[in-house]
């Protein structure tokens, strides 16, 4: 029993992240005599022994019984095993918050490599319900790491179809919270229960999922307005969150800004073809000159195009310090009296905000709206809130 009981306190632990919690010293949890991992590698052991010994028993008890105790609990150490290589993962996760670009194709295959090594390692269908939750959170996990990677990519279809899964997943997981609360209610006579809360694991997966569909909205904002009215599609970007184009045509508002646009530097790209889905046998001509530079997103109408060479221009002269990815550009040209703030989110990605005036390089509300709007579209704030208690 007291080995079921360790079992359901890691269980805890893990959907919790409380391994993730820092502590003096700032070394990681999994250090920590007292650690999850403590915890799972006691348990291990003895189920280890376990298997051992009813492999061996002398009990007296049919020879199946014994069997299948020793079967149940070697799947099960798989299964212990599983749990510490996903734990360890989310702890290498975390740390990508620090980084100033999150390209996460390497840890996607990580991921795919930890599932492969542990499919049908606990398969016995006593063990289903386990089998099940650990398939089903890593697919969750790894559809949106893989959607992370196409947005960044400026690949509509593959991005679209991983976020759908990844949705549809948390939501059918969603639903069994729902259902224990049921229970619970029937249970105790129809009084009302307190709401069961999902676990930090559920939370951050759907934190995750909110904040890339925020991204997706923005970045295919013209293919996806193509299928509805301007005002519907007001009305639904509005829903997400953060709502970039809200924030950026109350920023045009307020602050009289001639143009702000998203600009995807397609050079040396062989498959790009411009907005929305396109047939992969289907043909289109390379871009050249400054359509290399296309405006995925432009507000608050089209790209201007008569600052379009100016806005090149400063890419291309100032490329060293944009690409720190960490840093704003500020251009002010006589001649067309106008003022240029340039920064760049993502490797392939630029931020230009074109005032039809002279602005101070020094502006602190032009600065903080940069600062935020690029920090937000590298999408590092839900993987700092992988450990519990954190604001991101």
């Amino acid at each position: 029993m007291w080995r079921m009981g360790l079992f359901h306190l890691c269980k805890s632990l893990y959907n919790s992240f409380f391994y993730l919690v820092g502590h003096a010293g700032g070394q990681s949890f999994f250090s920590r005599k007292d650690s999850i991992r403590s915890i799972y590698t006691s348990l291990h052991s003895e189920l280890r022994k376990l298997a051992t010994t009813a492999q061996n028993s002398a009990t007296g008890n049919p020879p199946y019984l014994e069997e299948l105790l020793s079967h149940l609990s070697e799947q099960l150490c798989f299964f212990i095993q599983a749990r510490m290589e996903i734990a360890d993962f989310y702890e290498k996760m975390y740390s990508l918050s620090t980084q100033k670009s999150i390209h996460s194709t390497e840890v996607v295959h990580a991921l795919e490599a930890i599932l492969q090594k542990y499919s049908s390692r606990f398969h016995h269908p006593i063990l289903s319900p386990l089998e099940s939750s650990f398939q089903l959170e890593v697919d969750v996990l790894a559809q949106l790491l893989k959607a992370q990677n196409e947005i960044s990519e400026w690949k509509f279809l593959p991005s679209l179809l991983n976020l759908h899964s990844a949705h549809s997943k948390l939501q059918s997981w969603g639903q069994t919270f729902e259902k224990q609360r049921e229970t619970r209610k029937h249970l105790f006579g129809g009084q009302t229960q307190k709401a069961l809360q999902p676990p930090h694991l559920f939370l951050w997966l759907a934190k995750l999922k909110t904040a890339l569909l925020a991204k997706f909205t923005f970045y295919f904002h013209e293919a996806l307005g193509r299928q509805t009215t301007p005002s519907e599609m007001k009305a639904l970007t509005a829903k997400t969150n953060p709502d970039y184009c809200g924030k950026i045509s109350s920023f045009i508002r307020k602050y009289d800004a001639e143009n702000v646009s998203l600009i995807f530097d397609n050079r040396g790209s062989e498959t790009f073809q411009g907005h929305g889905y396109h047939h992969p046998h289907s043909y289109r001509e390379a871009p050249k000159g400054v359509d290399q530079y296309p405006a995925v997103v432009s507000l608050p109408t089209d790209r201007p195009l008569i600052h379009w060479p100016n806005v090149i221009m400063i890419m291309t002269d100032r490329a060293a310090e944009l690409n720190t990815l960490d840093k704003i550009v500020y251009f002010y040209d006589d001649k067309v009296q106008s003022t240029y703030f340039l920064t760049r989110p993502e490797p392939q990605f630029t931020i230009v905000v074109i005032f039809v005036s002279r602005k101070s390089e020094k502006d602190s509300h032009f600065l903080s709206f940069l600062n935020e709007l690029s920090s937000s579209l590298k999408n590092s704030k839900p993987f700092a809130s992988l450990k519990p208690g954190s604001k991101g």
